[in-house]
């Protein structure tokens, strides 16, 4: 279990993997005023400066069974100090409650306790493991029935703060844990399930919340445990990825929450890619009001007239010009108009010269 701990915080890093999900569907492209993309929008804000913190009653439930070495239960403990690191934490803020399992259950200290970043990571640093066994679902039991209640520091349903565990865990639940897990969510406690090593992948799955694929985690090494911190980190700080300049968005980026989606400019089209741009033919059947003739011009478009015609105010439809009058033709005695273009004539007593245009 120990070992699954560290594994998360490794794996995490390496794999970030979030389980397979059934797919969901494309999310629609928001036509907002998102931000534009690439390095000249200005310089991209800090991670700190783009986290929109918000508050969580927040429980860690750490597995230390026996298959935890001392070595790995210690580099779980540096993972959720910089969990605390990366936390707006203060009793009107974020609050977290650290919790040990194995065979037995202990709450190390509840939401109520501790209030600073320092005074929680010195009690998480004094955190022993247990000993053998695998109770995650009395671990999760002994959340809802010990930690998340007002008198230990649970703020009121009233106060719409999210509460959310993050299970920990290296192996098999030796307990029922769907039955608890269920009933965890249906009070409305959101269910991170971090797997580790050998960990179960179907229990992950049973005691997530869902979409599983923002829910469940699997990670193998510890060498990556400052990955899952970051990752985590985006979840609860919302994260505005587009503020920080980091989204491949090639012209316009669109925050979705936590997430984000790429648009273009007025004119463009997304690529398949879902990143680049390609610009529309705007002249392409349909797509213009050009009466006559359309001239695509960088993402845009103007229209146009054939010979013969002109382009009224409304730079969209033509009128038949007055080919005959001044200036406007050749003939040396009578022009006449003919739809589009026009003739020659001559005066009584005069006939029009093979040049069609003077007479004699």
């Amino acid at each position: 279990m120990g070992r699954a701990l560290g594994i998360l915080s490794c794996c995490l890093a390496l794999a970030l993997l979030p389980l397979p999900a059934a797919p969901r569907g494309s999310a629609p492209r928001p036509r907002r005023q998102p931000r534009p993309g690439g390095p000249s929008a200005g310089t991209a804000p800090s991670a700190a400066t783009a986290c929109k913190n918000r508050p969580l009653d927040l429980v860690f439930i750490v597995d230390s069974s026996r298959s935890v070495r001392p070595e790995e239960f210690e580099k779980v403990k540096v993972f959720l100090s910089e969990m605390i690191d990366t936390l707006d934490v203060g009793e009107r803020t974020t609050r977290v409650a650290v919790m040990n399992y194995a065979s037995t259950v202990k709450v190390e200290f509840p939401l109520r306790t501790y209030f600073d970043k320092a005074s929680m990571k010195e009690a998480v640093s004094r955190i022993e493991p247990l000993s053998a066994g695998t109770m995650t679902g009395l671990a999760i039991q002994t959340a809802m029935d010990e930690v998340f209640t007002e008198e230990m520091g649970t703020r009121p349903a009233t106060f719409n703060i999210p509460k959310v565990v993050i299970v920990v865990t290296d192996g098999r639940p030796q307990d029922q844990v769907q039955d608890v897990a269920a009933s965890a969510r249906r009070v409305g406690i959101e269910i991170y399930a971090v797997g580790v090593d050998r960990a179960d992948m179907q229990s992950l799955r049973i005691m997530a919340s869902e979409p599983l694929d923002e829910h469940v985690f699997y990670v193998e090494t510890y060498g990556v445990i400052e990955k899952l911190t970051s990752r985590f980190r985006e979840t609860f700080c919302a994260v505005d990825v587009c503020a920080l300049g980091s989204h491949g968005c090639q012209q316009v980026c669109v925050s979705n929450g936590a997430a984000h989606l790429c648009d273009c400019y007025e004119g463009y089209t997304l690529n398949p890619d879902k990143r680049t741009c390609s610009a529309v033919d705007l002249c392409a059947p349909g797509r213009h009001e050009c009466d006559q003739i359309c001239v695509s011009n960088n993402g845009s478009y103007v229209c146009d007239c054939y010979e013969g015609y002109t382009l009224n105010p409304d730079k969209k439809t033509c009128s038949a010009r007055d080919m005959c009058a001044p200036g406007r033709h050749d003939c040396a005695q009578v022009c006449l108009s003919n739809d589009e273009s026009y003739s020659c004539g001559c005066y009584e007593g005069y006939t029009l010269n093979p040049d069609k245009k003077t007479c004699s």
